[in-house]
């Protein structure tokens, strides 16, 4: 009876572990094969992994599982030379899969159908690569995907429809193709990124788009409508109507007689009030015309005039004079000098207006005209000479300063590469020069530095609103740090109403930014650097987050390679140098203050990952990043 009892539970484990590994073993062994297939079909000698011996592959670099369901989830395979043609009936038994990123390869041939049988698919990237064709219209199983990048291929076609199923899809990148016909109108507000320049593209672009940036759809000829410039659809709409072209014609040509006549009888009735107006105010008070002049020097001012501030300055600004720092190093000059220079304005930010004035001796320097200051001279005067002091081969230094009254005027110097924002977000098209590793590296060391000098400099001493516009560029990319002290000049009028990207949680006031609260905003700028992307721009997740909330949750949930800029990815043997600098990042944008490092600290180990760039050892690798939640 023992023996029977024995013999019936060895046949009942038997049984049991078989239906186990019967349900479970296939599964992830069907991800294996699937795998293994698609290393025979493109991997070569690029995919290195130990296959010799039975193993799972959740422990294959790229290949990342689920530990609640042991499937295959992630497959990362970018830039490591793949070429041929991904194999049929291969990726589509890796069902569990949510990302597939195959970018930067020589992959060719079309897209495999069985892709599109992958229900859980979020994020699919092949752009780069040499796939042709047209793009299969079988998008309606994929409910799931959120991210969509098939630029820098070679598909043709149109763009299928079944796209505009995808309610959840928040990124379409399809640029630089041969994609043919029109855009469908993608009726969903969810999209976030958008890109379909450099096609073949033709007819109207649908409203939805009209707020993206000519950018997105430039080198596409036939296209038309906003947000192109100068760019009408009228032809387009006419060709559509063929059948009625002459009514249409006859319509036109009615509607711009009309117009005439109305525009005329407008025209007449504006000249009879303004000749009734100057009539009644023939005789008009003296502060009347004090007022008039005032706003036409401010009107003229913003058009870029150094004479409209010449003669906002001169009003009352007798025996006022510049106050230089270090005399001598940008050539002689004075006040009525600097305001007979023919100028141009480079922009308007935080604390005025910028210029740029060339004089006659052929010195060109940045003049910043101070808005909504309030302060008395004296406590001007004290506040410029604490920042004039400031000397640091990586700070835009202050030459020069002008108090009269309300105006308030900073003589800087004139940086012809502009700043890293302009660098790294305004020019995305052909002709782009790469900003590549060692270039952005540099950056981030030489800013760093400068801030640190700063800090050095006493316990309350702090710039207070670091961005990438304040950071400077000379020809050789050697950054230059500017604006450090002047947020403390602001009145309560200029304090911006909203969060812009780099402010630190805690800060509530403009005029009391803290040393921590620089590194928080440094730790944004370095993910700015490492991203491409603005802070203030809408993000690729389903909810509108910050650049730091983002970035930590594509670390933590999904691949950290994903969110470094593309441009960075063409440098070979620098992704662990990446990674260390994006740690740092995540270290700087803590949400509490005391979690942050010092900027001393930032600096060098931002000069310890520049020095160990090609070195392979002692680095942290991508799973070991640590985000703060």
């Amino acid at each position: 009876m023992n023996n029977f009892l024995f013999t019936m539970n060895i046949l009942y484990f038997f049984f049991f572990f078989s239906f186990f590994f019967a349900a479970v073993k296939p599964d992830l062994a069907g991800d294996r094969s699937a795998i293994l297939a698609i290393r025979s079909a493109v991997g070569g000698r690029s995919i290195l992994w130990n296959i010799s011996q039975p193993s799972t592959p959740c422990t294959w670099p790229g290949v990342v599982c689920d530990n609640a369901t042991n499937r295959v989830v992630e497959l990362h395979f970018p830039g490591i030379g793949l070429s041929g043609e991904l194999p049929a009936n291969a990726i589509g038994n890796l069902t569990q899969l949510t990302t597939l990123s195959l970018r930067y390869n020589a992959l060719s041939g079309q897209i495999p159908a069985d892709i599109f049988t992958l229900t859980n698919l979020r994020n699919l990237y092949l752009q780069n690569n040499l796939f042709s064709g047209e793009i299969p219209d079988k998008f309606s199983g994929l409910g799931t995907l959120i991210r969509l990048n098939l630029a820098g291929n070679k598909f043709s076609g149109e763009i299928p429809s079944s796209i505009t199923e995808l309610t959840r899809l928040a990124t379409l990148y399809l640029e630089d193709n041969e994609l043919s016909g029109r855009i469908p109108d993608l009726n969903r507000s969810s999209i976030a990124q958008f890109n379909v320049s450099n096609n073949r593209l033709s007819g109207e672009i649908p409203p939805k788009f009209g707020g993206f940036p000519k950018s997105a759809f430039s080198g596409n000829p036939d296209l038309c409508g906003p947000p192109l410039e100068n760019k009408s659809c009228i032809g387009s709409k006419i060709e559509d109507s063929s059948d009625d072209n002459d009514k249409l014609s006859g319509g036109a040509i009615a509607g711009i007689v009309i117009g005439s006549l109305i525009g005329l009888l407008l025209l007449l009735l504006i000249l009879f009030v303004l000749c009734r107006k100057k009539k009644r105010n023939g005789e008009v008070r003296s502060k009347d015309v004090e007022e008039v002049k005032r706003v036409e020097i401010e009107v003229a001012a913003a058009d870029g005039g150094f004479p409209a501030v010449a003669a906002a300055v001169g009003g009352g600004g007798k025996g006022k004079k510049l106050v230089f720092f270090e005399k001598g190093k940008m050539g002689k000059f004075d006040l009525d000098d600097l305001l007979r220079a023919s100028a141009e304005v480079l922009g308007k930010g935080t604390v005025g207006t910028a210029y740029k004035a060339a004089l006659d001796g052929g010195v060109t320097v940045v003049v910043k005209r101070l808005k909504d200051v309030t302060m008395v001279e004296k406590e001007f005067r004290e506040k410029m000479e604490g920042v004039g002091r400031m000397d640091h081969e990586n700070l835009s230094p202050l030459r020069a300063y002008y108090f009269n009254g309300d105006e308030k005027l900073l003589v800087c110097d004139y940086m012809p590469t502009g700043s890293l924002s302009a660098l790294l977000h305004g020019n995305r098209g052909a002709g782009r020069t790469p900003l590549n590793w060692e270039m952005r590296s540099t950056i981030a060391l030489g800013a760093a530095r400068g801030i640190a000098y700063l800090h050095s400099q006493g316990a309350k001493v702090s710039h207070g609103n670091i961005k990438s516009s304040n950071v400077l560029l000379t020809p050789s990319y050697e950054p230059r740090v500017s604006d450090f002290g002047l947020a403390q000049l602001l009145g309560p009028a200029a304090a911006p109403t909203r969060v812009d990207g780099y402010r630190a949680p805690e800060v509530t006031d403009v005029h009391k930014v803290s040393q921590k609260a620089d590194v928080y905003s440094f730790g944004v700028l370095l993910l700015e650097l490492l991203t491409g992307k603005a802070p203030t721009h809408a993000l690729l997740n389903d909810e509108g987050v910050d650049l730091p909330r983002w970035v930590q949750s594509v670390v933590r949930e999904e691949w950290t390679s994903e969110v470094f800029d593309l441009e960075l990815l063409r440098d070979q043997n620098v992704e662990d140098d990446m990674v260390q600098l994006l740690q740092l990042a995540i270290n700087c944008t803590a949400q509490y203050p005391d979690k942050r490092p010092s900027m001393a600290e930032v600096s060098n180990q931002i000069e310890e990952i520049c020095n160990s760039s090609g070195s392979q050892q002692d680095r942290t690798p991508p799973s070991d990043i640590v985000s703060d939640s």
